[in-house]
């Protein structure tokens, strides 16, 4: 995707823009080869029962941009929690002088999970860190507690309010000994529990 403010200029040339639904948020990322004259990028949104009614992008953000540069650039912007369906993004990238062009457009499918579910932690075993997923179909109250084989509580990972959908967190062993351990999800009416086994 080429920018062209000026007919005879080296453009702002976009070469990458990706949208990528993660952890209940959607990150943008996009790369530029050449700039001249950029101010910056506007993120606009559309959700996806507007799609006919193109009056109707919502302008979410602005990254600024580096001017006039010929060197490779990484732009990244998160649009975090969005509300579940279907959205499409574009960038307005904007010259210094007020002038303006579009990118392309992405699409992400941010659909809710439709039931609760605890994963298994991976690695397992681990040391000294492990990453753990979960998701919840509804807004709520959510607690994640590591405790030891006697019962007792020696870690809290999570415990607010979320909205519905899908979470990861890490959960860094270093100061404990080695051996097995239990991880548990309270939300709603939802309770589960798994173990996992750290290994110094």
């Amino acid at each position: 995707v080429r920018f062209m403010p000026f007919s005879n200029s080296i453009p702002v040339e976009l070469t990458s823009f990706t949208a990528i639904a993660s952890t209940g948020n959607v990150v943008l990322n996009w790369i530029t080869a050449t700039e001249l004259n950029n101010s910056g990028f506007e993120i606009q949104r559309l959700k996806d029962s507007n799609v006919e009614e193109l009056k109707n992008w919502e302008a979410i953000g602005f990254v600024r941009g580096n001017g006039t540069t010929t060197e490779k650039s990484f732009y990244t912007f998160t649009d975090q929690n969005p509300l579940a369906g279907k959205f499409y993004y574009r960038l307005k990238q904007i010259d210094f002088d007020g002038s303006f062009e579009y990118s392309n457009v992405v699409e992400v499918d941010f659909s809710l999970p439709l039931e609760f579910s605890l994963e298994q932690n991976y690695p397992n075993p681990f040391n000294p860190s492990t990453k753990i997923i979960w998701q919840s179909p509804v807004d709520g109250h959510q607690t994640l507690t590591v405790y030891d084989v006697l019962g007792n509580e020696v870690a809290t990972l999570v415990d607010e309010f979320k909205q519905a959908g899908t979470y990861e967190t890490d959960f860094n062993a270093s100061k404990l000994s080695s051996g097995v351990y239990f991880y548990q999800l309270k939300t709603g009416p939802f309770l589960e529990m798994k173990k996992m086994l750290l290994l110094k």
